[in-house]
């Protein structure tokens, strides 16, 4: 965040100044820019009065305490003499608490912070107007230089420019209330309630000598189930007092209008608009399971004064504002997003062991790692990894995993890459050397690109098949060469057959656009193009093609075994032929493959069914599957876990779960690990192991999802085309040198990093 308080020279940036409300962020704003420039003529508007607040405590942490010190070191002192700080953290479930510690948490209470806000801009000369409604921004712009719009999530002024703003809000699935408790809990604690209507829980930490604030979240359908929605504030928080009786010792919780709310996440595309500018609340929130409201406030207060302070011209001010703020308070909001789903699956998660349990709600966000919690408290960190089963000096990533009767040495898969460099469908010595490369990079398990079962079903003409014995020949060197040259690591092969997204030009000719010449013709579950318009109508298999089809799969497979292959995949996802039958969105039909469903699932598990028989009992099998289109009216989280407990109860050894590319209009949530939200219900709701993907790029993330349950294996495919030893440059980083990656004979001498110029 920015930290320094630029004076702008004389007649430059806004003269008069007009807040538009009265939380932390707006008179901290009005604070630091009259102090900024004494000249300036500063009003805030707040509709309540100075002591009204709703909520009680704050937590702040020490980064937003950094900036606020360089800022203003008033303010400062002030917070710090005020400040309650610990390291802990408690988790209780089913009668166990944990403890972790090392984390370092600063709160003080909201009353006394907007004391010490008011104090100051009434020291400063800022025009506070309490108990006063704000005339419109509209109004305010055109009679004052800058506007600043801290009117929380509710804000009038963003709805009031919608058009220009922009807003996204996003209603969750939780009910939650904020209440108080009068003494201090020790730590930060989370509490699990395991009732007759459903799981709820409780957020709490101190804020004071003598009081605390309280939380108690659920999911809606157990807030209703409970009768919570029935019940006035008192009765409300007299339930929620006897729930949690064991955390509060047997004492009352207290209330100050104190409503049951679903949480909103609000992001706007823009943050100004003309002389006005959104901060807070009003422009942006995260959940409180990650931190606080008032500390992105603040922080959003301190980088707009420094904005003002360094850029003589306002629409340059706001717009460095802006690119300095929205990259962290997005990252802020993906990790809040990530927390917040979390707590709305909780019941996914109860049933896991104490520890176990405790390392995942604490890596929860994904900003604490497997790594930090090592540094914060290794000694929880280590009974963490013994509960996982890592021998003594072994990280979770370097412990073997067995599926079926293959033992695979460590967790890491290098993640199927097409790479359309195949001549006819055989693979070449680029393919030879490419997964040969990463073989011998360390990795547990290598996965080849998708392997087509026939000329229609490939992708473009350089895409790889297995439906002639010439490319089984060609598959079967490789193999050869994998299991010679780096004894240890399995090779699996993943079938599929691309239906409508077939017939198109190598990536970097142009994404899924159409050959210039020579199309084939394609199929699928419906006659329905990729991009309408731009690629060709697929015809609908008939019974016919559907049982070719199959049968293409099965000779495939049949192949693959005498190829060598360790493992199948069998791809039904990213929209090809399979995964076209799985989606609402591709799937019209209004036969026994079309409808619900269990009818949409048909075709794929006949093909599994025929591919299961004719790949070796021993050998493992898994599906690959998107676990949501990112698209209304597709594949759900729901359907994912039916699609995933079909294939399991048909054989399947391990679930790959990969999300989206099944319509060209998808508006997928990107971010770190994006997708293993998904890959986490599965494995957790249908105890099958599952293979994370999506956005994984470092070792610390493998042991972190590792250990927190939500996946078994990992699989990263862009850090392997960066590093194809990058398995065994994370042994070497983390000082492992056990036999899960194992240097070949010829490379041990390059196992240390080597030395770096001096530095000094």
């Amino acid at each position: 965040m920015a930290g320094t308080l630029m004076t702008p020279a004389p007649g430059r940036g806004p003269r008069s100044v007009a807040v538009i409300g009265g939380g932390p962020g707006g008179l901290y704003a009005a604070a630091l820019l009259l102090r900024q420039d004494p000249a300036r003529e500063i009003t805030v508007w707040e509709r309540n009065a100075p002591s009204d607040t709703f909520g009680f405590g704050v937590v702040l942490s020490d980064e937003t305490l950094g900036g606020i010190r360089d800022a203003d070191p008033v303010v400062y002192e002030a917070l710090r003499r005020e400040l309650v700080r610990w390291d802990d953290i408690d988790v209780v479930h089913r009668g166990h608490r944990t403890t972790s510690t090392g984390h370092g948490f600063a709160a003080l209470g909201r009353r006394r912070l907007l004391e010490i806000l008011h104090a100051r801009c009434a020291e400063l000369g800022v025009r506070l107007r309490f108990r006063t409604e704000a005339p419109p921004a509209a109004v305010l712009a055109a009679e004052h230089d800058l506007v600043v719009a801290a009117d929380g999530v509710h804000s009038h002024t963003r709805e009031a420019h919608a058009a220009h703003f922009r807003p996204r809000i996003t209603t969750h699935r939780c009910r939650y209330v904020w209440l108080a408790a009068d003494f201090p809990f020790e730590a930060f604690r989370f509490e699990i309630a395991e009732t007759e209507h459903g799981v709820m829980q409780l957020h709490a930490y101190p804020y004071s000598a003598d009081s605390s604030t309280v939380i108690v979240e659920m999911r809606e359908e157990v807030w209703r189930a409970a009768g919570f929605h029935e019940l006035d504030e008192a009765e409300s928080t007299a339930r929620c007092a006897k729930i949690f009786a064991e955390a509060l010792g047997g004492r009352e919780l207290r209330s100050n209008n104190s409503t049951w709310t679903a949480f909103r996440t609000v992001a706007n595309a823009r943050w100004s608009h003309g002389n006005t500018v959104l901060i807070g609340d009003a422009a942006h929130t995260a959940h409180f399971s990650i931190g606080s409201g008032t500390k992105l406030a603040v922080e959003d207060a301190v980088a707009l004064a420094a904005a003002l302070g360094a850029h003589p011209a306002l629409d340059e001010a706001l717009g460095a504002y802006e690119t300095e703020r929205r990259p962290v308070v997005e990252s802020t909001q993906r990790a809040a997003g990530a927390s917040l789903r979390w707590f709305e699956e909780l019941a996914g998660h109860v049933d896991r062991p104490p520890r176990p349990f405790a390392f995942d709600l604490l890596t929860r966000s994904r900003r604490v790692t497997h790594a930090n919690l090592r540094l914060r408290d290794p000694a929880f960190t280590a009974a963490v990894e013994e509960d996982f089963g890592c021998p003594p000096g072994t990280p979770p990533m370097f412990t073997p995993f067995r599926l079926r009767g293959l033992t695979l040495r460590n967790r890491v898969v290098v993640s199927p890459m097409d790479l359309y460099v195949a001549e006819d469908g055989v693979p070449g010595d680029f393919h030879l050397v490419h997964l040969g490369s990463r073989a011998l990079g360390g990795a547990g398990l290598v996965m080849t690109e998708m392997v087509c079962v026939s000329p229609e079903g490939r992708i473009t003409p350089g895409c790889t098949g297995l439906w002639t014995d010439a490319q089984a020949a060609a598959w079967t060197r490789i193999a050869d060469f994998v299991h010679a040259s780096a004894p240890g690591t399995a090779l699996g092969v993943q079938l599929g057959h691309s239906g409508r997204k077939g017939s198109t030009r190598l990536m970097w000719e142009g994404i899924d656009q159409p050959l210039p010449e020579g199309n084939w013709p394609l199929v699928a579950a419906s006659p329905l193009p990729y991009r309408t318009g731009v690629n060709q109508t697929p015809t609908a298999l008939d019974r016919a093609g559907l049982t070719a089809v199959r049968e293409q799969f099965t000779a495939a497979a049949h192949r693959a075994a005498r190829s060598g292959f360790d493992l199948l995949e069998l791809h039904c996802a990213h929209g090809y032929l399979l995964s076209g039958f799985l989606s609402p969105l591709t799937n019209h039909r209004t036969d026994a493959y079309g409808g619900d469903l269990t009818a949409r699932l048909r075709y794929p598990l006949e093909v599994f069914d025929a591919v299961r028989e004719a790949w070796p009992a021993d050998r493992p099998m898994t599906v690959r599957i998107s676990a949501t289109d990112w698209a209304e009216g597709g594949t759900t989280a729901d359907d994912a876990v039916g699609i995933a407990r079909a294939f399991a109860d048909h054989g399947a050894d391990a679930i790959d779960v990969s999300t989206g590319q099944v319509v060209p209009d998808e508006d997928p949530a990107y971010g770190r690990s994006y997708q293993t939200p998904y890959a986490d219900r599965i494995r957790n709701e249908l105890g099958v192991p599952v293979i994370a993907v999506g956005a994984i790029s470092s070792w610390d993330d493998v042991n972190s999802l590792l250990l927190a349950g939500r996946a078994d294996l990992c699989a990263l495919a862009r850090p392997h085309l960066y590093d194809p030893h990058w398995t065994l440059h994370a042994a070497a980083e983390q000082e492992y040198r056990g036999p899960a990656a194992p240097w070949p004979a010829p490379y041990r001498a390059g196992s240390r990093r080597p030395p770096t110029g001096r530095r000094d």
